[in-house]
């Protein structure tokens, strides 16, 4: 059973308190709006009680709005956990990447172990000192494998992946990564991106049927989807633009193997922001996609 959970957070336009709900804050309500629910066939869980506030820089961990990142990864990850121990299917709808170490924790905590396939268009490896902005959105990547802030890896009791149980696809901001000082992920032991041109090259299906065979021969996995993997053009709607990225069909038949295997334990869409798609014609693309991958 796919279980649908609202995680309404923002770390691009983080609110201070009281502040009224926008930006990523909104893309659950949205999308269910839209019909997310009932086109992947699952049961709506309602929204989780998060919200990341104030814009301060936290001076130990470099992160903003550190508090509330705290806070949000312990309800988010006992979530995660509980839903997974059931044996449901969490889909995870952000809000931002910053939950995505908390998701992956509690699928780790109920299974014992977990691999992570990460589509987005960023390395997201940047710490507390590397990233330009302190953004947690910034840092996912870092989290997991054990090397960004240590608060924040010891509340997910990371590393949460091994280097045979993590592949990184879609990523195009090596150049600039690498001019902010961010570490690179074979500089950690990991299998570097594979890159939009990388993933057109070899096919978007034998792409992502290559990431699952990986992935499931070490048990159970999670999949990450952050909209901007997406180039520019082909989904708008989203804080940070890039061009160079997949367009609609190829994210489709890149995900499709990922999501069809049994041993894809829970999904996180993150950084639809309904704030630049007044339309809902984003929205509609989204659904359609998750439809398309999920359903059935």
């Amino acid at each position: 059973m796919i279980t649908v959970v609202g995680v309404p957070i923002d770390c691009v336009g983080v609110p201070e308190a009281g502040d009224a709900p926008s930006g990523t804050e909104l893309s659950p309500g949205v999308l269910r709006e839209a019909g997310l629910v009932s086109a992947v066939g699952g049961r709506d869980a309602g929204d989780l009680a998060v919200r990341l506030v104030g814009k301060a820089r936290d001076e130990h961990t470099g992160v903003i709005a550190w508090p509330s990142v705290r806070s949000m990864t312990d309800t988010v990850r006992g979530a995660v956990r509980d839903l997974v121990a059931a044996g449901d299917r969490p889909l995870i709808v952000g809000g931002c990447c910053t939950l995505l170490p908390a998701a992956l924790a509690g699928a780790r905590d109920a299974l014992g172990g977990i691999g992570l396939a990460y589509l987005d268009g960023h390395l997201d490896l940047y710490d507390g000192r590397t990233s330009p902005t302190g953004e947690p959105a910034d840092m996912p990547i870092s989290v997991v494998t054990g090397h960004g802030p240590a608060a924040w890896v010891d509340a997910v009791g990371g590393p949460l992946v091994t280097p045979d149980r993590l592949r990184l696809l879609g990523a195009r901001d090596r150049h600039e990564a690498v001019e902010y000082g961010s570490v690179l992920p074979e500089q950690l032991g990991y299998p570097p991106e594979s890159t939009p041109d990388d993933l057109h090259e070899q096919g978007m299906t034998d792409s992502g049927e290559q990431a699952r065979d990986v992935l499931e021969q070490g048990g159970p996995y999670w999949v990450h989807l952050d909209v901007d993997v997406l180039d520019e053009r082909a989904f708008p709607a989203t804080d940070y633009l890039m061009p160079g990225g997949l367009r609609l069909p190829d994210l489709r038949d890149l995900m499709r193997p990922l999501t069809a295997a049994d041993a894809m334990v829970g999904l996180s869409v993150a950084c639809y922001n309904p704030a630049k798609d007044p339309a809902r014609t984003s929205a509609a693309a989204l659904v359609d996609l998750l439809r398309d991958v999920l359903a059935g």
